[in-house]
This record gives C-alpha cells, structure tokens and sequence, in this order.
C-alpha cells in the first residue's frame, strides 16, 4: 500500500527536482512552507534539506517575502507608532566598532524611535549588538511589552530574535551545524513587528541588495534602504563609496552615496575597545573614522525616512543630530 507524502515534501520537491525542473517558490507557496516551519509542523530532514536547496539556488524576493509574511502572521498584534524606523542588526563586528549604534542612539535622541532587533552570538569571534549595549549600560529588551515600553519612554529598543521568534532563533543556529547561512539570515532582517515606516538593511554579499529590495517593494514596504554594511551591519564605511538599492515613497530606487574621507583602505581595530564608543560619544576623543561613519549612517536613514530630500541636506541634517546629542546621555531623559 503506497505511503501518503508528507505535506511537506512537496515544498522541497519544487526546490530540488534537477536543474531543469527545479523552480523558486511562489509568494504564496513560501508563505504557506514557512508557516508550516513555525508551527512546527515539518520533519529535521526536510528542513535542513529546505534550507539548504534554498542556500544553493539563492533565495529570491518573492520567497524572502512570502516567509515574511508568515512570520508576520505568527506574531501578536503590536503597536503601530513607537518606531520611525526599523533597524536589524544580525552580522556583528569584528574589524571595527558597532559605530551604527552611536548613530541609532543619536537618532532616537533626535526624537525617532528606533526598534532595533538581532541575534547575539551566532558565529564566534565577533562583537553583537546585544553584549555591546548591556557594555554600554543599556538593558535589551526581554519580550515585546519591555520593547514597546522602552520605546515610548526612550524612543530605542534592542530585542534578541529568541524572543521575537524561537524558531527562527533556533534556525539562526544551525550555522554551526550546516557550515552556511541560511535564508533565515535574510528574512529576519525584514520582520519589522512594529510596522515601522522606514526599514534599514545591512548587507555583506552585494548581491542580496536586489532580493532585499524586491522582497520590500513585494510587501508594500515604501521606504526602506539596503547596503553593503561595515561588517554586513548599518553602518556606512566612510572611506568608500556607498551603493544603496531601496523603495522610496513605494518606488524603487538606487544611488551612489560619495565617500566621507580619503581612506582607501581601513586597517582593522585591533583593540576592538568598546569604552571609546563611550569616549566619542561623550566628545572625550575625537575618531576621524568613527566620527564619519555614524554621520555617514544617520544620513542614509534621514534621506530613507523622507527627512532630507538630497544627498548633501541629509549629510548636514546627520550632522546637526550628533552635534545636538546629550554627551552625558546615551538615551532620551
């Protein structure tokens, strides 16, 4: 008597059926694959197979997409008004400092609140978001109400993907058992719980700019920049010149950002010491490097959120916010 296929198989099928007959998901089929995934409802074998044909072929926009879609689903209703921006933070650092939370912080200084969200400690030897901020003095958020919270006393907040979604955490791990990044890294970048109106994505392969665009124009999502990140975080390298794909006002565009200074070639921050941030911050010391790239990154967010309508406007209004920061504070009083 044949066996029914599981009601999965038939998603690795489509991923998997040769050269010639293998073909990407559609929005819905990915969708309806990746709510499968989250509810638990999918054998071991068929999503490290899954994941791994994805890997191979490439994620496209509309699978990044279509898995967003269903992880949006999986999440409880959240306010739509605490955050201006919506900013992942997922590669870590390991040759230079996190410079983009400077320029986070100066921004929700500046009265825009900024949900930031990540994954600590995925690949060794780099520094994540969330052990810099508790370095920092600043408690990450525990679950989405200290999230929301957080963001309406001090206009920022950092949440771990653990407790966004467990099982999108769990398959953030499985680097360590696979040896490769899977589409889970891309998709997680494009959650946005708190619909914040303008998206910020850093990349390290240039060419996932365009599925991370596509993927945002698939779900209506206006305003939204993805570049090629110090380190494949948001944080601008102010030495090169910056290509930035995105949607703005619904429409896809992309520019070439100029560089900041004559720095052909940035040698790694051996001491990687995370008191300087502090120190820059506090205007103790002076970084020519650091100093560039937080304005380099608040400017790629300004010009993103429809503050600043060209390029030199939206580098002196980046200007402005960090000469206008608190020194003595990270966060908003």
């Amino acid at each position: 008597m044949p066996h029914t296929p599981h009601p999965f198989a038939r998603f690795v099928a489509i991923l998997g059926r040769g050269r010639h007959l293998s073909r990407p998901l559609t929005i819905e089929e990915a969708e309806e694959a990746m709510a499968m995934i989250l509810r638990g409802e999918v054998l071991p074998e068929q999503l490290g197979a899954f994941l791994m044909l994805l890997r191979v072929k490439e994620e496209s926009g509309a699978e990044i997409a279509g898995f967003v879609k269903a992880v949006r689903q999986s999440l409880h209703a959240l306010p739509h008004n605490l955050a201006q921006v919506d900013w992942s933070s997922y590669a870590g650092k390991k040759r230079q400092l996190p410079w983009f939370l400077l320029a986070a912080l100066c921004l929700a200084q500046n009265g825009h609140g900024v949900f930031m969200h990540g994954f600590d400690g995925h690949t060794a030897g780099r520094l994540y978001t969330g052990e810099v901020l508790r370095a920092m003095g600043l408690a990450p958020a525990k679950n989405f109400d200290e999230a929301a919270a957080q963001l309406a006393r001090q206009k920022f907040a950092y949440l771990d993907l653990v407790h966004i979604s467990p099982p999108l955490a769990r398959m953030m791990g499985f680097k360590r058992i696979l040896g490769l990044r899977s589409p889970v890294h891309t998709l997680s970048r494009m959650i946005n719980p708190f619909a914040a109106p303008c998206l910020l994505q850093g990349i390290f392969h240039p060419n996932y700019m365009a599925t991370h665009r596509d993927a945002a124009l698939l779900l209506g999502e206006r305003n939204m920049a993805v570049f090629r990140g110090e380190g494949g975080e948001i944080e601008r390298r102010p030495g090169k010149p910056c290509e930035t794909l995105g949607t703005r006002n619904g429409e896809a565009f992309d520019e070439r950002w100029p560089p900041l200074i004559e720095e052909p070639r940035q040698l790694p921050d051996e001491a990687m010491d995370l008191s300087r941030l502090l120190a820059v911050w506090r205007g103790e010391v002076r970084d020519v490097y650091g100093e560039a790239a937080v304005t380099g990154t608040l400017a790629i967010a300004l010009r993103t959120m429809g503050l600043a309508p060209d390029q030199p406007s939206a580098q002196a209004g980046a200007q402005e916010f960090w000469d206008a920061r608190d020194p003595q504070n990270l966060i908003a009083a």
